[in-house]
């Protein structure tokens, strides 16, 4: 699979969301997993978005389409999405974003822009192998593992009175 591009980058923004949805297509298939078109739209909403939605984000999108969508609804298909690898929940924020990387075991490490609200996911295996070591020396099997890290972004650092 394929890791895209996020906001910190120019990109094809079309591209890169049509990338997503193949990826999450073979993943699914791969799993035997099935992609509805409701897990779909989801995801592609998510993507389209760049930045991290919460459900209701996601809900009033679908609702602005004209779909019939309940909370329950969208909550079961992030749920999906999430476990199959394809999005991942930031946690600070109790919002989605797509994951970049999807196919890969990784951990989950993100640098969240307070003024923007950009994310940008980031894969370190040294960050990663440091999580590992630490807490294995305290004898802590880590299962999951996701870092968020709060601060400035680059678009933001050059505007007047975000310094």
């Amino acid at each position: 699979m394929s890791a895209r591009a996020l906001p910190y980058r120019p990109h094809n923004h079309a591209a890169c969301v049509s990338q997503a949805l193949a990826d999450a297509r073979a993943i699914c298939q791969q799993q035997s997993a099935r992609l509805t078109p409701t897990r779909e739209r989801v995801l592609e909403l998510v993507w389209q978005s760049h930045k991290p939605l919460g459900a209701y984000d996601v809900l009033a999108k679908l609702t602005a389409e004209g779909h019939n969508a309940a909370p329950p609804t969208v909550y079961r298909a992030l749920d999906f999405l999430q476990q199959h690898g394809l999005v991942h929940r930031i946690a600070s924020l109790n919002a989605f974003i797509g994951c970049a990387h999807v196919g890969e075991h990784h951990t989950g490490m993100f640098l969240i822009c307070r003024i923007c609200g950009n994310v940008l996911e980031l894969t370190d295996a040294s960050v990663s192998t440091a999580i590992r070591n630490a807490a294995g020396a305290e004898v802590f099997r880590a299962e999951a593992v996701t870092l968020e890290v709060a601060g400035v972004c680059p678009g933001c650092q050059t505007e007047p009175n975000h310094e």
